[in-house]
């Protein structure tokens, strides 16, 4: 590749997309809070018990006699609280009596930073929630209240039921739960019976509470991937939770889920929520545990009848595309293989990369092989793009004399030079940016590959040479202070990227004349030092992934440049085209008058 000013404005478009690409990303970092902070979060609740078995009620008595329903209700005011574990092969679920719902999940198959298991919605924050109408003109909270039953029964296709009842005179709440094996969805189904005696206007307003820990090394890193998503209309969106804030939905809603970077937590509503809200509190800078804690408010529409069944379902596991996919509702959309202007990646990563992935996957255990398994894939892919680069870089080379003989006639007229260079690759049928658009061509791979990494929980845990976790930065030197841009540590992945940039810049410089313009000389070494601040903090697998694939790069160079490429070839072809017609497109034609234009203004402006 010839480094002229074209290629100067490839690398700095190249250098400005990665940039802004990468504050896309992170610029809800810098947000101010647009709410007031919640106060401290609560200490998570305490590893719960394997059997069913009594506990102290976490509320003062003062408090609950004043939550105390009326009615046939009343009697559900006071209790102890009672906790069941269902379990499947994938997780671990501690129900509560009180409140009749979930109390803490655990995932089997997920660690967490301190080693134990992954645990969603395991803090007394998370809930499920609903106001009900017990008595004339009085109101009680569900979550407050104490269910009777709760006893798992085992069904014939493997799955597991556990009910919860309110029971009263003409009246009463069932909540019903199925747990599946092999399986992280929750059906929740909520039975009642006395619609119109224990619901104003027939509507349930329900309120969903959750609070996403942190379950990565890196806590601002786990940030910036982390939102709260939500399917309205039948279209998905998201926001970021760096920053406290609220989203209304006058349209149905499928679900609403908070979303970590590998994990999420969501409530969905199978026949569909009709309104409703969700607002989220970002934690204090201080809080080096919460990631976000969000509160949803859902209006559901009951039937006019005395009798309702509500059809719900609970999700509560790993943000992996294959699994949410399944579901059939939309829930990939939340794993972030491509968004906002670049989510035209996501075609890619889903139509290839992950795929292949997937395939390479079933050869190897090993993930940083699989890695360097599908390198080889995306390079083979674009090897004609490579080939064409290398191929018009060669062409470029062998004008390469008759440039610096135009630069001798016209010295210090960069114009002139530009507009005889123009000139010259017409007539030898030379495209000066050839080798710069296959280049350019290949971005949307990174980025499509950036999205992958940050997104694949497959990659979670999973070890390589010195990494111990390929979804996050691997570190060989640990600050006791961070550098602003750079992070409070030094990844070697990182390193040997830059490196490796670096010998590809120098070998690529080494086959252009030397430059005059010392911006023009020194250009191309700058992207790498681009790239020291920007991966130091990306996940060691997408660091590998880049040394691989510089290094195939480099061997790519030197065997088609000394033995694939014929020069003599080119030096004939060139002849050849010089001695064919030419005919100029509009285009040329616009750039010549553009040039012409130009060089006369600079004349004009000389002679005054």
């Amino acid at each position: 590749m010839n480094f002229d000013r074209n290629t100067v404005i490839g690398f700095l478009f190249l250098a400005v997309l990665f940039m802004g690409y990468f504050y896309f990303n992170s610029q809800q970092q810098q947000a101010h809070l647009k709410d007031k902070l919640r106060q401290d979060s609560i200490a998570q609740a305490s590893q719960p018990p394997v059997h069913i078995s009594p506990s102290q009620d976490s509320l003062n008595q003062d408090t609950v006699s004043q939550l105390l329903p009326g009615g046939e209700f009343q009697q559900f005011g006071r209790g102890t609280e009672q906790l069941t574990t269902v379990e499947n092969n994938l997780m671990k679920i501690v129900f509560s009596n009180r409140g009749g719902q979930p109390k803490s999940v655990e995932l089997k198959n997920f660690k967490a930073p301190d080693s134990s298991n992954v645990k969603l919605a395991s803090s007394d924050f998370d809930q499920v929630n609903y106001t009900i109408v017990p008595a004339p003109n009085t109101t009680a909270q569900v979550s407050s209240l104490y269910f009777q039953g709760g006893a798992p029964v085992k069904n014939a296709d493997g799955s597991t039921t556990i009910s919860y009842s309110l029971p009263a005179e003409g009246k009463s709440i069932v909540h019903q739960f199925i747990v599946r094996p092999e399986n992280y969805m929750i059906d929740f189904n909520i039975l009642i019976n006395g619609v119109s005696q224990l619901f104003t206007n027939n509507t349930m307003n329900l309120v969903w509470q959750n609070k996403a820990v942190r379950l990565q090394k890196d806590l601002s890193y786990e940030k910036q991937q982390s939102q709260v998503s939500y399917m309205v209309d039948d279209d998905y969106d998201f926001t970021s939770s760096m920053s406290s804030d609220r989203e209304e939905f006058t349209k149905q809603v499928s679900w609403v889920g908070v979303k970590q970077q590998f994990f999420n937590s969501t409530i969905i509503a199978k026949n569909k929520f009709s309104s409703g809200m969700v607002e989220w509190t970002a934690p204090p800078e201080n809080d080096q545990n919460t990631i976000v804690q969000a509160t949803a408010h859902l209006k559901y529409a009951l039937p006019a009848t005395s009798e309702a069944s509500i059809p719900l379902a609970l999700y509560y596991g790993p943000t992996d595309y294959k699994t949410l996919k399944q579901y059939g509702n939309d829930m990939e959309n939340m794993v972030n293989l491509g968004s906002g202007v670049f989510a035209f990646v996501k075609y890619i990563n889903r139509l290839i990369i992950l795929p292949v992935f997937d395939f390479l996957r079933t050869l190897t255990s090993n993930y940083g092989i699989v890695i360097l398994l599908l390198t080889l894939f995306i390079r083979l892919l674009i090897s004609p793009l490579t080939y064409k680069s290398y191929l018009s870089g060669a062409k470029m080379k062998a004008l390469r004399p008759e440039i610096e003989q135009l630069k001798m006639k016209y010295g210090t007229d960069q114009q002139q030079i530009s507009m005889e260079q123009m000139r010259l690759f017409r007539e030898a049928g030379v495209n000066p940016l050839g080798g710069c658009i296959p280049g350019l061509l290949q971005i949307p791979i990174f980025f499509a590959l950036y999205s992958f990494f940050n997104a694949n929980v497959a990659l979670r845990g999973e070890n390589f040479l010195w990494a111990d976790d390929l979804s996050q930065y691997d570190s060989i030197l640990d600050f006791s202070f961070n550098i602003p841009l750079f992070g409070d540590h030094l990844s070697l992945f990182t390193l040997l990227a830059v490196f490796t940039s670096f010998l590809i810049s120098i070998y690529s410089m080494s086959l252009t004349p030397d430059q005059s313009n010392p911006v023009l000389k020194y250009m191309p070494y700058f992207f790498p030092i681009i790239l020291l601040f920007v991966f130091n903090s990306l996940p060691a697998g997408l660091t590998w992934y880049y040394t691989v694939s510089n290094i195939i790069t480099l061997i790519l160079q030197f065997i088609i440049q000394n033995y694939i490429i014929n020069h003599d070839k080119i030096l004939a072809n060139i002849e050849s085209n010089r001695k064919k017609p030419k005919t100029k497109s509009k285009w040329q034609e616009k750039i010549e008058q553009m040039q012409e234009q130009q060089k006369n203004m600079q004349s004009s402006q000389k002679r005054k």
